[in-house]
């Protein structure tokens, strides 16, 4: 059997996410407008899932232990294999503001269009649907399930307002506080009380006392949940959410040692007792893998995409991912393909309008082109695979 070159594969999963158009937007814009939260994206999972099963492809839902995870696997064996990564989950009030309907309709076009290839697919690919990006760390707790086991490469696209060959990552970790005081009525008995809510303000103060001594590679930031429920009743429980974020995991458990004196401090200011709860998940930094990230953006230019220079970006311009985690697992890129003005940033009710418009439908079928071509890349590119597994080592090191 002669397989076909590598540009005729090229031109035919293009053809064929053309093809499949219709039904790539469709879905963009039913996750678009049905916004679901981190571990709860059922209509969501069931709608990329409907849509494979519908194609033909192989679909295991509820893959690697949660619930709103699937996974569809395909190809030849014996070759390498790549996994293509979606996610759609949404944000809190602001819904797709970070166009995860995009990632999760990249993804499926690119997987659809590669299994359109039959047998001249030189290699496997695996798709996986990973739940709970923006808060939970889907892609770790599937990782720990064997999810990238007998991977050799993993790619995804995310949306923004220009696109870049890959995203700019620091290491983030996430906490709930809770401090508990003591009620008491605050006219008639206030020395009888323990005011939690002061304790959480002392450590919100201190909080942003540290920010002055941070790195421009840190970053504390944080709400208050809950302070109480009655003015005239001394809280007796007062809770917060934060984010502390550094620029690799040596750094951000050293921030993170920090931070718990603050939380630490507003208890024994006020006498109120502190629970510290962090997240089950740090997200890494991105260990992006720069001769697949070359390959991406080598094939989006050629559907007339331009690239700002990623070494041009200020130096505080920072996400955080859990593609991180997988970064340092398997070769990995995560780029940003443009949906929005280069002004208009992610986690806005603006790029969640732009992410369900028509340049948001144009960053899906590009998206799901450019992920198409570079899987074919790495499935028949030894000097690149190889070029890929040094590189990934390289920043191990």
């Amino acid at each position: 059997m002669t397989t076909p070159d590598r540009s005729e594969m090229k031109q035919r999963v293009c053809d064929a996410v053309d093809r499949f158009r219709t039904e790539l937007l469709e879905v963009s814009h039913y996750i678009h407008e049905n916004p679901e939260l981190a571990f709860t994206e059922v209509k969501a999972a069931a709608r990329l899932t409907e849509t494979l099963a519908g194609a033909g492809l192989p679909v295991a839902r509820g893959a690697y232990g949660l619930d709103t995870a699937f996974e569809s696997e395909f190809g030849r064996s014996g070759g390498p294999t790549v996994a293509l990564l979606a996610e759609y989950d949404a944000l809190p009030e602001i819904g797709h503001a970070c166009g995860h309907n995009i990632i999760a309709t990249t993804a499926l076009g690119a997987t659809l269009a590669l299994h359109a290839l039959g047998d001249d697919l030189p290699g496997r690919v695996r798709l996986l649907g990973t739940p709970a990006e923006e808060r939970g760390g889907g892609k770790e707790l599937m990782a720990r399930k064997g999810a990238f086991e007998g991977i050799d490469a993993a790619l995804m696209v995310h949306p923004a307002g220009v696109d870049l060959a890959t995203m700019p990552c620091i290491a983030v970790a996430d906490v709930d506080v809770v401090f508990h005081g003591r009620s008491a009525h605050a006219a008639a008995a206030p020395q009888a009380g323990i005011n939690a809510l002061d304790a959480l303000v002392l450590a919100y103060q201190a909080l942003n006392s540290l920010r002055q001594h941070l790195r421009h590679t840190e970053r504390i930031h944080g709400i208050i949940t809950h302070g109480g429920d009655a003015a005239n009743v001394i809280p007796e429980r007062a809770s917060g959410r934060f984010g502390v974020r550094a620029a690799d995991e040596a750094s951000l458990q050293k921030l993170k040692e920090r931070a718990n004196g603050c939380f630490e401090a507003g208890a024994q200011a006020t006498g109120a007792r502190v629970e510290i709860q962090w997240s089950a998940v740090d997200y890494l930094d991105l260990n992006t893998c720069w001769p697949l990230a070359h390959a991406y953006q080598a094939n989006a230019e050629t559907l007339g995409r331009a690239f700002f220079p990623f070494d041009k970006l200020p130096p505080s311009v920072a996400g955080s991912t859990d593609m991180g985690n997988v970064s340092y697992r398997v070769p990995s890129i995560h780029p940003m393909i443009s949906c929005a003005p280069a002004h208009v940033t992610i986690h806005n009710p603006e790029f969640r309008q732009w992410a369900g418009s028509d340049k948001g439908e144009q960053a899906t079928l590009d998206g799901a082109k450019a992920l198409a071509m570079t899987t074919i890349d790495f499935l028949t590119d030894a000097e690149l695979r190889g070029a890929a597994r040094a590189a990934f080592e390289e920043g191990l090191a």
